[in-house]
């Protein structure tokens, strides 16, 4: 086991830092929460409406998840908060022991632009389930994820997409995201026991999102996150922003870049200095019929798997792919058979591809506790891409800026 070299703690949580690269900003930590510890990096799985589509609290516990994310909006537009009172928050309610995360609800925003009006007192929805109003202030999101019992509660804040032109309403939506936060934090009743996490805004004005990181630390809560990424930017412009963000934040504090999922995102962001990452693609994806693997994305419904009797993943520790000691050992060709029919291959792949995720970020902390995290970062992008010509200009010129030249022989 590592040696913590630096800690922190507040009152619901201890960030214990146990190793850094010697080369880029990745760390590892441990990250202690009112329902157990975890280990960072991590990847975490995301289960919207308390559910992760494909898995049973069980088999999402297998994977080895300590955290997931439920979603504040939508749990409190269904079951509502009345029936997560009732039968004491959202861990009793969907079974499961372990730390959840809430998203404040403040994402859909984007997602239901269409439904929502954004105003200094709060959010005002159409519910998509039968249009009926519901005003999401920053109040009644704490009051909801007080209700959740979530381990980690993200504040509300004004969420736009980041290539949006409207510097001016960029500008708006980070100095809201600021006061909103001290709204947030006077509301929260359960500081004992619960954390609230701010979130920096401000587009892809680094200048805008420098603001926003100091205006942010000096409210001093357990954790912070990097907002509003993943809506379209370049890679680039994402990689300059997360890079931007980490070097004016607390070492001794968890960094969550919220909605990133990507394998190739993952690696680099941990590159960057970033701790702890969310995203619907692994199931989403699996429900396609894709395999994420060592050597890049499998679509298994090509024919070419029809009679391919091995694993999902030679070598893969998940429950799908493994034989004996409880392991099932499906074969690709069975998931192929099974992909336009029924379920079942969802499912499966799911349970695969959030394997696969837990256990890329369980191989990057060994790999930066062992200080040989840029020869990791060499031989996963040389699994991916059998030629360096083919490496993302993006990863490439990101890398280089802490240390690291992919290219190089």
């Amino acid at each position: 086991m590592a040696n913590v070299i630096a800690s922190q703690s507040s009152a619901a949580l201890t960030f214990d830092l146990v190793a850094r690269c010697s080369t880029t900003r990745a760390r590892a930590s441990i990250l202690t929460l009112p329902h157990g510890t975890v280990q960072l990096p991590i990847f975490m799985p995301v289960a919207t409406q308390a559910s992760l589509k494909g898995l049973t609290p069980e088999q999402l516990e297998e994977t080895g998840c300590r955290l997931c994310l439920n979603n504040t909006y939508h749990l409190g537009l269904k079951p509502g908060q009345d029936v997560l009172a009732a039968i004491g928050g959202a861990h009793k309610l969907q079974g499961w022991n372990h730390n959840i995360l809430t998203d404040s609800g403040g994402f859909q925003m984007v997602s239901l632009l269409s439904l929502a009006t954004v105003t200094e007192e709060g959010v005002r929805f159409l519910s998509p389930h039968d249009r009926t109003p519901m005003l999401l202030t920053p109040e009644h999101s704490i009051s909801l994820q007080n209700t959740i019992g979530s381990d980690i509660m993200m504040q509300l804040d004004d969420v736009i997409v980041t290539t949006s032109p409207d510097k001016a309403r960029m500008q708006e939506a980070m100095e809201r995201s600021v006061r909103w936060l001290d709204r947030c934090i006077a509301a929260h009743q359960n500081p004992t026991t619960q954390n609230l996490f701010c979130i920096i805004q401000g587009g892809l004005d680094l200048e805008m999102r420098r603001d926003c990181c100091r205006e942010m630390v000096a409210r001093d809560t357990p954790g912070i996150a990097i907002g509003g990424l993943s809506g379209g930017e370049a890679k680039a412009d994402f990689c300059r922003v997360v890079a931007t963000c980490t070097e004016l934040l607390p070492e001794l504090k968890p960094r969550y870049v919220m909605g990133i999922g990507y394998p190739e995102d993952l690696v680099v962001s941990v590159a960057l200095g970033a701790d702890m990452f969310d995203c619907v693609w692994p199931t989403r994806t699996a429900r396609f019929g894709n395999a994420i693997t060592k050597n890049g994305v499998l679509n298994i419904k090509n024919s070419k798997y029809a009679i391919d009797f091995g694993p999902i993943e030679e070598g893969c520790g998940c429950i799908c792919c493994r034989k004996g000691e409880g392991g099932i050992g499906v074969t690709r060709a069975f998931v192929h058979h099974n992909t336009s029919k029924e379920t079942v291959s969802a499912h499966l792949l799911s349970i695969h591809n959030v394997w696969y995720q837990l256990q890329l970020m369980r191989d990057v902390r060994t790999a930066i506790i062992d200080d040989r995290y840029p020869a990791f970062l060499r031989q996963f992008f040389a699994d991916i891409y059998p030629d360096k010509a083919q490496y993302p200009d993006w990863a490439v010129g990101a890398l280089q800026g802490v240390g690291v030249d992919l290219l190089a022989d």
